[in-house]
């Protein structure tokens, strides 16, 4: 009754953070787990740093650089777990995180049945992290749960979800191909082939926000702005796939008018097949504005200096929020008592 869980960690110049990333995973009250961390070719010190773990059981493996997909997927070829947690090279697992879950996949015995918790995001005190509901923090169908997401703009952090072996085969591996978003997509996957979400509100996983996390990290990419759009492509067919219907293509149609904002005035061809997509759906799109606090900007200088500044100034805020958490989390003392993390 103690399936194998497989911790599957793909880490690509983490030095700094990927020790506590495996001492949380090391941490897990579930007792049946192994570990298994892909080096991505790292040109810091993060290979050595995971290797220091391996005498903890840790299975360290180290690639040539070829992105973090292709690292999840060695990783998950590596592996033998009847679950599966997915788990970024900075993030972190509370202490029971997984035994959370299990305790409920073991109760309703259905390996088809995907499982989530929630998510807060902080810097580097964890201590202070925020968990912040939304509306996909409870049980859903495949359908209803696409339809939250795309229509209204949430999304489930990739730690967060745990994955069965079975679910994990039927919907394939990682797409190598995608820059950016590849765990949307693939969560799109492993949700089409699955019976349902249902929500641990019990298990928690810590978020560590970076400058990479942000939609705004792919900037003015050509490659990166391409391949987002490929995954909205994906995202849009896995929906209808499931029913065409009125209230999927509103969601659909919402989705794209949300992310047109990232192409609109840099990709005007990309542009155009949005705008084909939505007539399609029997909608239209609407040019995008910027937000309320940019619009001078925009009435100043145009479309496309509002659009780096509502990019770029809120950057330098969490730049700013960044370092600071960061100075404070240096002066913490050792065996400090933590404050408790912020509920919903």
């Amino acid at each position: 009754m103690t399936p194998l869980v497989s911790i599957l960690i793909p880490a690509y110049n983490a030095e700094a953070l990927i020790g506590e990333t495996i001492e949380s995973a090391l941490g897990q009250t579930w007792p049946n787990k192994e570990i298994i961390v892909v080096d991505d070719g790292s040109t810091d010190g993060t290979l050595a740093v995971a290797r220091r773990f391996a005498s903890q059981g840790v299975h360290v493996v180290s690639q040539s650089n070829q992105g973090a997909a292709a690292a999840r997927n060695h990783a998950y070829a590596l592996s033998k777990g009847e679950y599966i947690q997915w788990l970024d090279a900075d993030d972190l697992l509370a202490a029971d995180k997984i035994s959370q879950q299990m305790n409920l996949a073991i109760e309703i015995q259905n390996r088809r049945t995907l499982l989530s918790a929630c998510w807060g995001h902080f810097y580097f005190r964890k201590e202070r992290a925020r968990f912040r509901q939304n509306a996909l923090w409870c049980d859903l169908s495949p359908k209803d749960w696409l339809c939250r997401k795309m229509g209204d703009g949430y999304f489930m952090q990739t730690a967060t979800w745990l994955v069965s072996r079975e679910l994990a085969q039927a919907a394939g591996p990682w797409d190598t191909t995608l820059l950016g978003d590849d765990d949307g997509e693939y969560f799109c996957r492993v949700l089409l082939a699955s019976d349902g979400v249902r929500f641990v509100s019990a298990s928690r996983v810590y978020y560590r926000e970076t400058d990479s996390s942000r939609l705004s990290y792919v900037g003015r990419s050509v490659r990166k702005l391409e391949a987002h759009f490929r995954s909205m492509q994906l995202h849009i067919g896995y929906l209808r796939s499931l029913t065409d219907d009125e209230w999927t293509r509103k969601a659909c149609l919402r989705y794209l008018q949300r992310y047109l904002f990232y192409f609109y005035g840099e990709l005007p061809s990309i542009v155009r097949q949005m705008e084909s997509l939505a007539v399609e759906m029997g909608g239209t799109l609407s040019p995008p504005h910027a937000r309320w606090k940019y619009r001078w900007i925009q009435k100043l200088f145009g479309w496309n200096a509002a659009k780096r500044a509502q990019f770029f100034l809120p950057k330098v805020r969490a730049t700013l929020a960044r370092k600071w958490d960061k100075a404070l989390y240096r002066r913490k003392p050792r065996g400090a008592s933590p404050v408790p993390a912020r509920s919903p």
